[in-house]
């Protein structure tokens, strides 16, 4: 799987780069604002993204978010504050909330790829919070 992921973060950037690429998947590019991450979906056609909500830019990750839904390309938020995504999600399966276990993005990064792949038999880990459960739990409130 192409796996892109938009992080303004250097450190925690190339640590998910190498968590990827050490489960089999190759990273098209690292995004550090909106404008290399739109550049990046032209171009590179990634099959799936990790996407953080705030960005060199600003909080512009949501935006992005919805251009890669708009393209066809599943991705996951990666934020320090998954409050801050909308009710909708943008389009995103899920959400992982910072700071993360390496090894809660590694069980992450399985199940989307196995979803991705059309396999939905198992069962999501506790580090990726789904968009229907997260939706589900707001209008419970």
């Amino acid at each position: 799987m192409k796996v892109m992921i938009v992080e303004d973060e250097m450190l925690l950037a190339m640590e998910l780069e190498s968590e990827v690429e050490m489960a089999g998947h190759i990273v098209t590019g690292i995004a550090m604002s909106s404008t290399q991450a739109r550049h990046q979906i032209g171009s590179s056609k990634p099959d799936f993204a990790f996407v953080d909500i705030h960005l060199m830019d600003g909080p512009t990750g949501i935006d992005v978010g919805r251009e890669l839904a708009a393209a066809g390309i599943p991705y996951v938020f990666v934020s320090g504050n998954i409050k801050k995504i909308p009710d909708d999600f943008a389009g995103a399966l899920g959400a992982i909330e910072k700071p993360y276990t390496m090894n809660g993005m590694k069980n992450a990064l399985a199940y989307v790829s196995a979803i991705i792949q059309g396999d939905d038999s198992g069962s999501p880990p506790v580090s990726l919070v789904l968009a229907e459960d997260a939706n589900a739990g707001r209008r419970s409130t």
